[in-house]
């Protein structure tokens, strides 16, 4: 039988619209620091898991609530498990906003918060989907659990919860990506460089403090560096002539003997730095430039992030620049910078690797770059290996179908550097809902998604379900 799941999709447009609305309100950033034992990942996380349990629960839909981490929602039956995987947390929002990033404001056809392209909209594209099937009573012969994280954006905690108490599904895909189809993830890790003790030396100003980043998978947006001495009179218009070279912003503030000096560049997502300005190596490149009679510890720290990293996105600087035939080449982002005088002086870098090399050999080479003697170089975190499903699966050859019948345009295979639940299960991909050619803006200031793109994206869904599920 053949389903008009477009007219189906258009006639939700106005609800989906208001459910997003509500999910935008709520800052499901993960906040262990406000961690109680019903919100074990912050009360931002559990909010938001549990407002969209709410919708399930007004729409008649059998729920599953996972330790306030993470969620399903049901439908359908059978022995086999369809997987929709999908998050409700957020990157924190960040500097650069023109519209508040946690109240929802439609502008013709876009509907701007963060959250919004990743994931909270594909998210509720899905939900709707599974209300247009059941609406349309479309017969499905295999169980379909839309399954709901929240710290998607870090560690994985809640789904790694799940998927350790509950059923585990047999195929799927997350919502949680750009169409037609991400059936190929690069690996994910992260390096943290540590500066080892440097020496100290007369100089007439010393580095007290360097910081820029919030999150592993963020390139910074800002970063400061509080510096002690006294400052050529001439290096504050050098400051803002940089900045303005490098269209940038530039802040200078004098306090006496200290001055603090802030440059503002443009965030991205990790796996595309390339896409940012990331103003942490800018302001490194800046100082490290001018020549300033520098303590050696901040010298150090400074000439090791202007060298080795500024502007070099592929890794070139470290010496692990590599490309694969499939997957394509390495993506390093130096996300986290944290450097005091008489505490931590260290870089925490995100690579996203293709297969043909591992992370223990990036580690290796990384040290060698920046030598051993002056850094001491480890993996921060999980080393998350690449993924892949061939494009002769039947799961990929599917969605493909489906995209196309939807859209007229050609279906093929797409490797990225993000990393999605899709890895979490053997044959998992990720599906949607960014259309090709859209800009990326995930983790950007002023995030969006255009209502079309909700719509679309729920009736691309329900056909998909209706045919993995048969």
């Amino acid at each position: 039988m053949k389903y008009d799941f477009e007219s189906a999709a258009a006639a939700y447009q106005d609800a989906m619209v208001s459910d997003l609305s509500s999910l935008i309100t709520i800052d499901s950033e993960r906040d262990t620091d406000h961690a109680t034992d019903t919100a074990p990942l912050g009360p931002g996380p559990a909010m938001a898991l549990n407002s969209v349990i709410a919708m399930a629960e007004r729409d008649g839909f059998t729920s599953k609530n996972v330790e306030n981490v993470a969620a399903r929602i049901e439908l359908g039956s059978g022995s086999e498990i369809l997987g929709v995987l999908g998050h409700v947390d957020v990157v924190p929002a960040g500097d650069g906003w023109v519209r508040p990033p946690f109240t929802p404001t439609i502008e013709g056809d876009r509907i701007y918060g963060r959250g919004t392209a990743d994931d909270k909209g594909p998210v509720i594209a899905a939900y709707y989907a599974l209300r247009i099937l059941r609406d349309l009573n479309v017969p499905l012969s295999k169980q379909v659990h839309l399954i709901l994280g929240t710290d998607e954006e870090s560690e994985w905690y809640g789904m790694h919860r799940y998927m350790a108490t509950q059923p585990v599904p047999d195929f799927g895909f997350s919502p949680d990506a750009e169409f037609p189809i991400i059936n190929g993830e690069k690996g994910i890790v992260s390096f943290l460089l540590t500066q080892k003790h440097v020496a100290a030396a007369p100089a007439a100003i010393t580095l007290l403090h360097f910081r820029a980043g919030i999150r592993p998978n963020m390139v910074p947006g800002r970063a400061t560096a509080e510096l002690q001495g006294e400052l050529p009179d001439y290096l504050e218009a050098q400051l803002q002539a940089y900045a303005k070279v490098n269209h940038l912003q530039a802040e200078w503030q004098q306090n006496g003997q200290k001055t603090t000096l802030t440059m503002i560049g443009k965030g991205a997502h990790a796996m595309n730095p390339g896409a940012g300005k990331n103003a942490a190596t800018y302001l490194a490149d800046f100082l490290s430039g001018c020549a300033l009679d520098l303590d050696p510890a901040g010298s150090l720290y400074l000439y090791t992030i202007a060298h080795y990293l500024h502007l070099k996105t592929a890794g070139e600087g470290l010496g692990i620049n590599y490309s694969d035939r499939k997957m394509g080449p390495l993506t390093a982002a130096a996300d986290i910078f944290e450097f005091s005088q008489d505490g931590k002086q260290s870089v925490l870098i995100n690579v996203r690797y293709p297969q043909g090399t591992s992370a223990d050999l990036i580690r290796d080479q990384i040290e060698t770059a920046v030598g051993e003697d002056n850094y001491a170089v480890s993996i921060d975190g999980e080393d998350e290996t690449p993924h892949y499903v061939p494009d002769s699966d039947p799961l990929v050859q599917t969605l493909l179908d489906v995209y196309s019948e939807h859209t007229g345009l050609p279906g093929k295979e797409g490797i990225v550097g993000g990393g999605t639940y899709g890895r979490m299960l053997k044959r998992g991909v990720a599906f949607g809902a960014q259309m090709p050619g859209a800009p990326d803006i995930m983790h950007q200031a002023d995030e969006y998604i255009e209502i079309k793109t909700i719509v679309r994206a729920a009736a691309i869904y329900a056909d998909a379900i209706s045919r993995l599920a048969n």
